[in-house]
Order: structure tokens, then C-alpha cells, then sequence
């Protein structure tokens, strides 16, 4: 299935594709933010992206199949660093991005459409065209908002509450088989 949920022969090669395009967005976005956040090295080629990326996909497929070795672990570390993998989906990353960005180095394009949209190329612009670029950054703009349970207390509180109002009761078989439900 593709993106849109139409079927698609290519849709795994979509997917690293889009991948990529994520990672290119975050390092314009942590480049133009600078300070702590800034990149450490150039940004990667589509071919260096995926270098990198089998070359991480392998580390971790050896960490749960047989254990790596410390070295091993700080590569995949550092791998996982450079291609900023989860950086727009993963609510934690996110938090610890924005909260970097906004002790050290506030920027417009964290909240401001026009200032994250002046992230993209005049031909990226081009072929997105007016509603494409409103739908890109709506979409990334969006995706920063996963952090703000981590990030702001008040909303951690009403996330809180969301989850306490909706505690299951106790159902689980194990716990039946055990004796430990009433009733």
C-alpha cells in the first residue's frame, strides 16, 4: 500500500524514499537552527542516506538476533544520529529537539508556517505548488506537536487525566487463571 492507501508495487522503495525526504527536512531544519542541534556533518546524498541506513539496519537486525558488541552499539548509536531516524514520529526525539531548540536557540520555522516553508527549495516550492507547501509544513509543523505532552506540563496533565479517566478494569485471562479478578 502507498502512502494514500492505494496499492503500489513500489511502495517500499516509496516509503524509504519518503524516508529520506524526512531526513533532508530535519537536517535543513536543525542546520538553520544551529547551535546544539546543528548537524555535525555535511548532509548525506540519497546514496549516502541508504549506505547508512543498511548499514544501520544491519547493526540493528545483529542486536536482536545475537548482541553486538559495545563498539557496535555506539555505531549504531551514532548512525541512528546522523540519519536523525525518528526524528519527526518519535514523540521523545521531538521533545528533546524542542527542548534544545527552545532553551538555547528559538526559531520562527518551529512555529511559523512561512519561516518552515522557507526551508524548501524554489523548486521543491515549484513542484509542490501553493497547496503542496501548505500540506508539507502542516504535516511537519504537526509532527512537533508530539511533543508537547513531554514538553509542556499542562498538557501532560490533561494527557494524564485522559488516561486515568479510561483505566481498564482488571480482564486479562492470566490474572483470571490466577484468582485475582472478582466476580
Amino acid at each position: 500500500m502507498s502512502w494514500r492507501g492505494r496499492p503500489s508495487a513500489g511502495a517500499g522503495v516509496e516509503d524509504m524514499l519518503r524516508e529520506f525526504q524526512g531526513y533532508v527536512l530535519a537536517y535543513r531544519l536543525r542546520a538553520a537552527i544551529g547551535g546544539r542541534v546543528r548537524p555535525p556533518g555535511a548532509q548525506l546524498s540519497l546514496a549516502g542516506y541508504a549506505a547508512a541506513r543498511l548499514e544501520r539496519q544491519g547493526l540493528a537486525r545483529d542486536l536482536v538476533k545475537k548482541g553486538i558488541h559495545p563498539e557496535q552499539m555506539r555505531r549504531l548509536d551514532e548512525l541512528s544520529n546522523e540519519l536523525m531516524f525518528g526524528f519527526w514520529l518519535n514523540p521523545r526525539e521531538v521533545a528533546d529537539f524542542l527542548s534544545a531548540v527552545l532553551r538555547h536557540h528559538p526559531h520562527p520555522a518551529i512555529g511559523d508556517p512561512e519561516a518552515f516553508a522557507a526551508l524548501l527549495s524554489p523548486g521543491e516550492r515549484s513542484r509542490l505548488g501553493d497547496l503542496g507547501v501548505k500540506l508539507v509544513v502542516a504535516h511537519h509543523l504537526t509532527c512537533l506537536t508530539l511533543a508537547a505532552p513531554l514538553t509542556d506540563p499542562a498538557a501532560m496533565g490533561r494527557v494524564w487525566e485522559r488516561i486515568e479517566a479510561t483505566e481498564p478494569p482488571l480482564f486479562v485471562d492470566e490474572l483470571a487463571r490466577a484468582g485475582q479478578l472478582g466476580g
